[in-house]
């Protein structure tokens, strides 16, 4: 376990904002984080659970308790025909999905290269090419932050929908997740209707991908589109894609006739954020040390020395854009601290 006071956060955040928290706890085990919150007093609140901070953006410095999962371990349990893996919230998601396409685990392939840690998928439900995280889950153990009571959540109880959990709502800040199950396939039924995974596929030649060769595919597209966190400070996917109503997409028909649109079902469509401020004219462009990347207008960057205060600044700069263009209302998808 590590406690350490006046810690910098630089490294614990993919947009390398320079900030630091009065303290910082790594637990190892469930009993250690029982342990820790047992002896958390008034003065050390309050607590930010932090993964591989891939979606958060410090403001500033951060007045109270970081806490970091590094609970390890996987483990498998077949039965009849579903594979259950229950991974520690500590392992990387992306070492997840790889060891999954490698021993014959299927459902997780879409999901490749997203970054982050196993805890964030089920508060996020993380999604990338159709799949989101609440299709696989199982179920999510958690403590009690309150009580130090051991909690298990099954996939219905958790309230999942598009980047949304109860974790994330009226359970924020209540539990701290400390192993996700997973329910996998055994049978391999790929994904291939959702973005240009299906037409990259076709000019490699392939019309029946392996699990690994559409894992292969999904990197390809996301290290093409997508910036490298270690070269330019980001969060991926700044923005949530916005659903709206039939009529709302039937009133934006009228002004913008090739709008794309996903549907959700039969009363809503979910129109693509990043086209939204691509028609702003924000792609590529600053505001200041920050701005908007030249290949995927949905990402924001720290083009270098950039503070939170900057890239939120640019935030609230092309929400009004695409409202005042659309009539809609684009939100973060990161955690604004």
């Amino acid at each position: 376990m590590k406690d350490i006071s006046n810690y910098n956060l630089k490294g614990h955040n993919t947009f390398g904002i320079d900030v630091s928290c009065r303290r910082y706890i790594e637990f190892c085990t469930v009993d250690e984080l029982i342990h820790v919150l047992d002896r958390l007093t008034i003065a050390d609140r309050p607590i930010f659970v932090i993964g591989g901070g891939s979606n958060v953006l410090f403001t500033k410095d951060y007045d109270g308790t970081v806490l970091h999962s590094a609970i390890r371990g996987h483990h498998v349990v077949r039965v009849d025909g579903n594979m259950y893996l229950r991974c520690g919230s500590g392992e990387v998601w992306d070492d997840v999905v790889r060891l999954c396409v490698s021993n014959g685990l299927y459902g997780a392939e879409n999901l490749s290269l997203i970054p982050g840690e196993v805890g964030a998928s089920a508060v996020q439900n993380i999604g990338a090419y159709g799949v989101e995280a609440k299709d696989i889950i199982y179920k999510v153990e958690a403590v009690d932050v309150t009580t130090g009571e051991l909690c298990e959540f099954m996939n219905e109880d958790c309230g999942y929908s598009y980047r949304w959990s109860r974790f994330k709502g009226e359970w924020h800040g209540r539990y701290i997740i400390t192993y996700v199950t997973y329910k996998l396939q055994d049978t391999f039924v790929p994904h291939l209707d959702y973005g240009n995974v299906r037409d990259v596929l076709g000019r490699k030649g392939i019309q029946t991908p392996t699990a690994a060769q559409l894992r292969d595919t999904i990197i390809e597209i996301r290290r093409e589109k997508l910036p490298d966190p270690a070269v330019e400070g980001n969060a991926g996917s700044f923005f949530t894609n916005p659903i709206i109503t039939r009529p709302e997409y039937e009133r934006l028909l009228k002004e913008f006739v090739n709008v794309p649109h996903y549907p959700v079902d039969e009363g809503h469509v979910k129109i693509p954020a990043g086209w939204m401020i691509e028609q702003c004219g924000w792609k590529g462009k600053a505001l200041g040390r920050a701005g908007v990347h030249s290949r995927q207008a949905l990402v924001l960057v720290n083009h270098g020395g950039a503070d939170g205060i900057e890239i939120l600044r640019l935030c609230d700069t092309i929400k009004a854009d695409v409202a005042d263009k659309f009539g809609i209302e684009i939100n973060p998808e990161v955690n604004i601290i």
